[in-house]
């Protein structure tokens, strides 16, 4: 994550260790899987950066789960496969039929998952004949469902391929998600006090008393981004009582809030490219400054950004850290956030991407607007045909919220409910479980800005 190598791997010999065999291994003809798991900053990516450059003469491909668009049944799959579809045809037609559909390349029937797996399996093998593959997926936590399921179904059932698929996956207060069970994982933790205190001692800005400093390391908990972010900008008076009293918050909250301060400091044109680029989920360059031209935005607004190290504008658009995308949107006003969509939404070709442009489309909507709704309802129809429940229940859930007629809203929403398959709902949702013969009106227990809502239990 920072820009000195020698920092991103400094006191993780172990799991460099862990990962060159791993490499190996597979340059021999086996195929292995690994998972790893730790809190935010604590260093994921930068192991799969090396990961990647060690990789250097094999194939790789790399995607990253993206919360944005988490609603997008397969969109992180296809990422990741897109550079191998070379090989698509090399497969039994009945699986490059699946694949197609499920990518949305060509119509047909929902695609059984089982038979998306094995394809995925078979595309990887057909690839690694010629070469041995690395495969890395970035943000795992944030995956569509369809997408985490069949990369778990094909993880479970590699062998000896030459296929390595790495995942980075960040855990909450110590929980790790299901959807990787079984798998075999590499948990990270922050760095050893020795290894901390020369990471910190590296960026402050100038001498502090050691026993503020061995207070700075047990704060972090030894996470590396927070070493570095957060002594970033303050002065040795301002350090000499840590980075804070106690109730400061959750360290990956205060190390957002230092990225928000430094995107609050730049240009007025540089946020605003930097809001397109949060709200772009794919990193698409071609389609960010076909955006920012439709805004008004010129080419030099992204120099102080770069200069800022929170961004790297290339093929594709890279933030430093998926806490800075998370600061520049969580920071963003609705004005601003509404005129990013829309400027997104113009820019998505209509023909070759109608999911995503309508879902641009509707976060930028004011009030209800039937158009809209009915571009979300198509959306909708077209996951279902891939075989994406739960993405076309939320594409109806957004339809029935900007629906202006309420007989036309309430069909919507009953189709939304109609669609939502079990697992895929919320925990708590009085469609899920419902007590029998009970007739109560209830809410979901988690609100969001999707949530069931109210519903009269059967």
């Amino acid at each position: 994550m920072p820009q000195d190598a020698k920092h991103q791997l400094l006191g993780r010999n172990r799991e460099l260790e862990v990962l060159d065999r791993l490499l190996r291994e597979v340059r021999d003809g086996r195929s292995r899987v690994l998972v790893l798991r730790g809190e935010a900053g604590v260093g994921k990516s930068a192991l799969l950066d090396h990961l990647a450059g060690q990789a250097a003469q094999l194939q790789t491909v790399r995607a990253a789960g993206v919360e944005a668009e988490s609603d997008f049944a397969y969109s992180a799959l296809q990422r990741l496969c897109a550079p191998l579809l070379s090989h698509l045809d090399r497969l039994p037609a009945v699986q490059q039929d699946a694949l197609r559909v499920a990518f949305g390349v060509s119509a047909g029937n929902p695609p059984e998952m089982l038979l998306v797996g094995i394809a995925v399996l078979g595309l990887f093998a057909e690839a690694a004949a010629r070469s041995p593959l690395v495969c890395l997926v970035d943000d795992a936590q944030w995956l569509d469902l369809m997408s985490q399921r069949i990369l778990a179904f094909v993880g479970r059932r590699l062998d000896a391929e030459s296929v390595a698929l790495v995942f980075a996956e960040r855990t909450t207060g110590g929980r790790k998600e299901e959807g990787f069970s079984g798998l075999p994982e590499l948990p990270l933790r922050g760095l050893a006090d020795a290894d901390a205190r020369a990471l910190l001692d590296s960026v402050l800005p100038g001498p502090v008393d050691a026993r503020v400093r061995d207070r700075i390391v047990a704060e972090t908990g030894g996470n590396p981004l927070a070493l570095l972010e957060l002594p970033r900008d303050l002065s040795p008076a301002e350090l000499a009582f840590g980075f804070g009293g106690p109730g400061s918050g959750p360290l990956a909250t205060r190390v957002e809030d230092g990225f928000r301060r430094r995107v609050d400091a730049l240009p007025a044109d540089t946020r605003a490219l930097l809001l397109v680029a949060a709200v772009e989920p794919v990193g698409d360059g071609p389609l960010l400054w076909h955006a920012l031209r439709l805004l008004g935005i010129g080419l030099e607004a992204a120099a102080p950004a770069e200069a800022a190290d929170l961004i790297t504008l290339g093929a594709p658009v890279r933030f430093r850290h998926p806490l800075v995308r998370s600061a520049v949107w969580r920071g963003a006003d609705a004005a601003a956030l509404r005129a990013a969509h829309h400027a997104l939404a113009e820019a998505t070709d209509a023909e070759r991407d109608p999911d995503r442009r309508a879902w641009h489309q509707a976060h930028a909507a004011v009030g209800p607007d039937e158009q809209v709704a009915a571009a979300l309802e198509r959306s909708a129809d077209r996951a279902l045909a891939r075989g994406g429940r739960a993405a076309a229940a939320s594409f109806l859930e957004r339809a029935a919220a900007l629906t202006p007629d309420p007989k036309e809203r309430a069909r919507r929403a009953l189709a939304a409910a109609g669609r939502t398959s079990p697992r895929a709902r919320r925990p708590g949702c009085p469609t899920c479980s419902p007590p029998p013969n009970s007739g109560r009106w209830t809410r979901c227990s988690r609100p969001t800005p999707v949530g069931c809502g109210p519903r009269r239990q059967p």
